[in-house]
């Protein structure tokens, strides 16, 4: 099984977010997590469309978007055309899911779904079959730095086993609190796409940070 590691950009420098960029792109980090909050579904703003657009031009990595938005389904076209591989909506902000979906499909982008802690994982087994990811929060989404929920590790599992059941392929990520000293817990449980905020752009050397993930990861493929 393939594992990736998606730094968080939500805990980047901003005023050297080119140069931070090139440091994980180096280390060989494949993704970047770009959290995009508006203010209404989470109770936190960070970022939109135009950022995007800007660093598509900085960075050759898969932009794996993560949208924290209410009704997504009104702009999956436009961070599409600015730049993100990735499409990941959550459950609880639209009344169609299966709208949301088809229209990022339509894109041509990659199509993920996310739940919030509170949310039940058997709310997602009607999409499973039609999407390319499964992202499980272990922390209240909206901010960054929180801590880990491990009562969460049950969705991974029971994700993991659907997905062998089920003869799927979709991968299955997690976000929130995620450092070194953790992982292995998540990548036990049968995450292999794992977001990492300040465990990556919080350490001095963000580079050997993306890097000490990835000597982890080897251990399990």
């Amino acid at each position: 099984m393939s594992i990736y590691l998606s730094p968080s950009m939500l805990s980047i420098d901003f005023t050297k977010i080119g140069e931070q960029l090139a440091m994980i792109e180096q280390a060989g980090t494949p993704y970047i997590h770009l959290d995009v909050m508006d203010g209404v579904f989470v109770p936190n703003i960070s970022f939109g469309i135009p950022v995007i657009k800007g660093i598509r031009k900085a960075s050759g990595m898969v932009f794996d978007t993560h949208l924290m938005i209410v009704e997504p389904e009104k702009y999956v076209e436009e961070f599409r055309k600015a730049g993100a591989d990735i499409i990941n909506f959550h459950l609880e902000a639209t009344e169609d899911p299966k709208k949301v979906i088809d229209r990022i499909r339509a894109t041509g982008a990659k199509v993920g779904i996310t739940i919030k802690p509170k949310t039940p994982v058997e709310a997602l087994k009607p999409y499973l079959a039609e999407v390319d990811m499964v992202l499980v929060m272990t922390v209240e989404p909206g901010f960054g730095g929180q801590k880990f929920m491990e009562d969460q590790i049950p969705k991974i599992r029971q994700l993991s086993e659907w997905k062998k059941e089920l003869k799927l392929g979709y991968d299955i990520q997690v976000d929130g609190g995620i450092t070194q000293d953790n992982v292995r817990i998540v990548l036990d449980a049968g995450a292999n796409v794992i977001v990492a905020g300040s465990a990556v752009f919080g350490k001095n050397d963000i580079g050997q940070a993306a890097k000490g993930f990835m000597d982890i990861f080897k251990e399990y493929e």
